[in-house]
């Protein structure tokens, strides 16, 4: 025999009961008798005849890149290296190499984008020699235990590079 207690009963009839009565409700295609309608071919004019519609904008103002193969922008550059500014390591730790190399590869990235930009290399003068200077101390290897042997180096040459960045908003907006 199977026993129901009543307290495990009572909710499950109140519930049914909802449900029951949800489901009877009736819909029609439109708002009830008491709410006001507007006449369709009225509602987005005014008296004179303007439209009270908000048009589009013609163009788009979102900036998009328009050959996929041209060199990556500045600004998209820029926002992957700013992306590492409140990310920081400690030499030895998981997270280290891949925060390292992240950081070269923002500053590559941003380095490759600089010199492409319709402004010139001349324009972006400091931030290339920091970057080449880096690159320098780097030496082309790139390995874990020298990206974190060059940590300063990396971070140092990261925030100067943003802090320039961030005295030449027109680079990046």
């Amino acid at each position: 025999m199977i026993r129901i207690r009543p307290r495990a009963v009572i909710p499950a009839v109140v519930l049914g009961a909802l449900l029951v009565g949800c489901g009877a409700a009736t819909t029609t295609d439109g708002p009830g008798d008491d709410v006001p309608q507007a006449v369709p071919s009225a509602a987005g004019t005014a008296a004179g005849g303007v439209s009270l519609m908000p048009t589009p904008s013609p163009t788009p103002t979102l900036v998009i890149q328009e050959d996929p193969n041209a060199p990556e922008l500045v600004r998209d550059a820029f926002a992957g290296l700013q992306a590492t500014l409140d990310d920081t390591c400690t030499p030895g730790a998981g997270d280290c190499a891949y925060f390292l190399g992240r950081v070269n590869d923002e500053l590559n990235r941003l380095d490759e984008a600089m010199k492409a930009d319709k402004k010139g290399p001349g324009h972006f003068e400091e931030p290339l020699a920091w970057t080449s200077a880096l690159r320098t101390t780097l030496d082309g290897d790139v390995s874990t235990p020298n990206l974190e042997k060059h940590r300063a180096a990396l971070i140092g040459t990261r925030d100067r590079v943003n802090t320039w960045m961030q005295g030449h908003p027109d680079d990046y907006r």
